[in-house]
């Protein structure tokens, strides 16, 4: 199992993903971010190859698509709260956006 990301290792670990638009989700151990496309076509293809990279990683995310944006959650359920899972799912969702 993986271990939630807590004191230090937390903070170096969030820091690059705040600067990009992650934020921490009130009253839950999870990171969130919104973005936004141009259409829904390519708001779908990211959706698509995220969810590639998700299943290579046996970890899935929380989204909700309507239109052009897509809208994130990050947490590990059976770890319960945020894991190394969670910040490089971001990064790479970040990347394919």
């Amino acid at each position: 199992m993986t271990e939630k990301l807590q004191g230090p290792a937390r903070a170096e670990a969030l820091a690059p993903l705040t600067a990009s638009g992650w934020t921490e989700v009130e009253g839950r151990d999870a990171i969130t971010r919104t973005y936004t496309f141009a259409n829904f076509v390519e708001a779908f293809g990211f959706m698509a190859r995220a969810a590639l990279e998700a299943e290579k990683m046996g970890h899935h995310p929380e989204w909700l698509n309507v239109y052009k944006t897509v809208e994130v959650t990050l947490s590990t359920h059976d770890a319960g709260g945020l894991t190394e899972l969670d910040t490089k799912l971001a990064a790479k969702m970040d990347a394919l956006a």
